[in-house]
């Protein structure tokens, strides 16, 4: 008879006739002749077949066999190589037949047999079945029924097989189950430690073979205290034919140790120990736990050095103990000379400390640093330095004075360093005394036909003469000790067009003139002065030569003036001069004649209204701008002259006692002529740029 069946998509072999071998992981399955009905005398077996690791999965979608008791006509019969899984006929279940309906079927493995048989008549035309099958994955790791198939710890499944994998610190073992650890290895150089088995309190790994090294310098002894909780397979009859440890120490050796009762204290004698622990491939056992400490040399007892301590303080000392010497605040240790924080000592094997406890010497500030324009005291005639001692910083009087607010006590301190609490490291500052001459005023006199100023008087003034020909030609007056403040109109060579732009051509060169403090007579020689260069100048940046806006300028000297009766600086002022009020103009400027005069001369004059003078310039066509003071009397005679220019205009203050810069000398229209001010640049409107500029 020639089959009709249908096995789509793949292709399937006949053998013996009426088998047929199926080996896709997937496929339908038919009666002959579907959806016609079945021949009749037929038996046709479709043996599935698919990879180890899979189970075969079939259900029907269609099911139409002739029913009778228990299936002995015509039936479908599922099996595998050892057992009848199902046998199904009719078109549904009854008491006595079983069709399949929804239900599935499984393989327990990766075969399985479906055979279809047909007795001698077919009546009523049933048209069979449509069946289908699939391979699915079995999942080895949630089926844990053989043994055999147990991971040790871990398992994974994946289509079509399963692997095992071990804890972090585990090996795979050979058989691909079982999980053993590499503990080859293990060294301990640490005074003290502890050792046991993997995963203690919890089983130890199967098979493996663990070395646990202590290796510790000649000198120490190690000692072994294994816990209580012990636990290692053991037999009844033979020693320790399983699981075991062994020590080896020096030339001793401990062991084969096994069973449930822990061997305690294990004094090894040695610096050297070799702990193996074996384990076969089987049993449950807890495992072992051990604490090692060492003993060593005891060294001699420390004392700690006079005004110092010895950390950590123990009342006993072994080898290869450490102690640290340090000294108390303010104490250096001193070992060779070297000077140092702390020094460490350790106990050797033969018992004897690596040095010698070093003394301790109290720190030395060593001499204070010196102060400009000041110097140190000492509370004691000895001049102590080291730590704790004070000393006190004094200024230069009269000429100098300490900076406001600051206490002039400095202490040794810790680190040997002079500390203020104010200011730390810092030295004080020394600042020029202002404003305070020694010699006093008994008589103002003229500038213009007026008397010789008392030598000292004025001795803020600043004399500036040509280097080659020693002539003067400006004045200009000492602010502090290194900056001198004059007329910006000195400083550059006189302009044809006096609305052209100053360019750096029409400057004086600083080394083309000189400053001269301490200056009494006019061309001969005072043996109180002082002859300094220019470093530099520095014009006012709104300064206008043709109008004499802002006409002052500010000199830096090459070095400080040497301050002293005859040299003092004015000081600057904090309030603006008011009308009316009488200032004091100094200076060497051209008398009558255009003679220069044989010394300093002086003048006191008051204060004009601005308003007034600004009247009487605009009716000859002169600017007076918010920046100029004018200063004198209407009916003339007393003023200031050629020569006098950047010269002080300065005025006295009862309540300070001190004398404050408030002009200096610019321009006028003759010199003491009447209804012609004197007209002087306003130091008070320009103070914020002179303590800008001179810091």
């Amino acid at each position: 008879m020639r089959l009709s069946l249908l096995i789509a998509p793949f292709l399937w072999l006949i053998c013996d006739g009426n088998v047929v071998v199926l080996r896709e992981m997937y496929g339908e399955i038919r009666t002959p002749n579907f959806p016609d009905s079945y021949p009749s005398e037929m038996e046709v077996t479709w043996n599935i077949t698919v990879p180890e690791g899979f189970r075969i999965k079939l259900y029907f979608i269609h099911f139409d066999l002739e029913p009778s008791y228990l299936c002995e006509y015509d039936y479908a019969k599922v099996e595998t190589d050892e057992q009848i899984l199902s046998v199904f006929c009719g078109r549904e279940s009854t008491d006595t037949e079983q069709a399949p309906g929804k239900q599935v079927t499984v393989s327990p493995g990766n075969f399985l047999s479906l055979t279809f048989r047909s007795d001698f008549s077919n009546e009523e035309r049933y048209t069979g079945f449509d069946a289908h099958y699939s391979a699915v994955d079995v999942d080895e790791c949630a089926e844990r029924n053989d043994e055999d198939m147990v991971c040790d710890h871990h398992c994974h499944n994946y289509i079509g097989g399963f692997y095992c994998s071990c804890r972090f610190g585990y090996l795979l073992h050979s058989d691909n189950r079982t999980c053993k650890v590499e503990c080859s290895d293990n060294l301990y150089t640490q005074r003290s430690g502890i050792i046991s088995s993997a995963d203690f309190p919890s089983p130890y790994p199967k098979s493996s073979d663990c070395l646990y090294r202590i290796e510790l310098e000649e000198g120490f002894v190690v000692n072994l205290h294994f816990d209580d909780n012990f636990d290692i397979e053991d037999h009844p009859e033979v020693l320790c034919p399983y699981d075991y440890i062994k020590i080896k120490a020096g030339r001793k050796e401990f062991g084969p140790i096994c069973g449930e009762k822990s061997p305690g204290r294990i004094e090894t004698g040695s610096n050297s120990v070799q702990i193996l622990f074996h384990s076969d491939n089987s049993g449950e056992n807890g495992g072992w736990r051990l604490s090692y400490t060492v003993t060593g040399v005891s060294c001699p007892d420390l004392r700690p050095p006079v005004n110092g301590k010895i950390e950590p303080s123990q009342s006993e000392y072994t080898f290869k103990d450490q102690a640290v010497i340090s000294c108390n605040p303010g104490y250096r240790i001193i070992k060779d000379s070297v000077e140092m924080e702390s020094f460490q000592i350790e106990c050797r094997k033969d018992g004897t400390w690596s040095n010698e406890v070093p003394r301790c010497q109290i720190v030395d500030c060593k001499s204070p640093k010196e102060l400009e324009n000041g110097y140190v005291t000492f509370p004691t005639p000895e001049n102590t330095t080291t730590y704790e001692s004070t000393v006190t910083y004094l200024c230069r009087e009269p000429y100098y004075s300490m900076a406001p607010n600051i206490t002039a006590e400095y202490t040794c301190n810790d680190n040997g360093v002079w500390i203020n609490p104010e200011i730390a490291e810092k030295l004080p500052e020394c600042q020029p005394v202002c404003g305070s001459p020694k010699f006093s005023r008994s008589k103002l006199a003229r500038i213009s036909r007026g008397n010789i100023a008392k030598r000292g008087i004025s001795p803020w003034i600043a004399m500036l003469s040509y280097s080659a020909s020693n002539n003067p030609f400006c004045g200009g007056s000492l602010l502090g000790d290194k900056w001198v403040v004059t007329a910006a109109h000195c400083l550059h060579q006189e302009l044809e067009d006096e609305n052209a732009l100053l360019t750096p051509a029409d400057l004086l060169p600083p080394s083309s003139f000189k400053i001269i403090l301490g200056k009494h007579r006019t061309l001969k020689t005072d043996d109180t002065e002082q002859s300094l260069q220019a470093k530099r100048f520095i014009l006012h940046p709104g300064y206008k030569s043709g109008t004499f806006q802002n006409d002052i300028a500010l000199l830096e000297l090459s070095a400080r003036a040497h301050l002293n009766d005859y040299v003092t600086p004015v000081c600057l002022p904090d309030a603006e001069v008011q009308a009316d009020d009488f200032v004091v103009v100094s200076g060497w400027g051209k008398q009558f004649l255009k003679r220069l005069p044989e010394s300093l001369m002086e003048i006191e004059i008051p204060v004009v209204a601005h308003e007034v003078c600004k009247a009487g310039y605009t009716k000859m066509g002169k600017l007076l701008s918010e920046d100029m003071i004018c200063a004198g009397l209407s009916e003339g005679g007393q003023d200031a002259c050629s020569g006098d220019s950047g010269g002080p205009m300065v005025t006295f203050s009862r309540e300070t006692n001190k004398w404050y810069l408030v002009g200096t000398v610019s321009w006028g229209v003759g010199c003491g002529e009447s209804n012609k001010y004197g007209v002087y640049s306003n130091v008070y409107k320009n103070l914020h740029w002179i303590k800008e500029t001179v810091n």
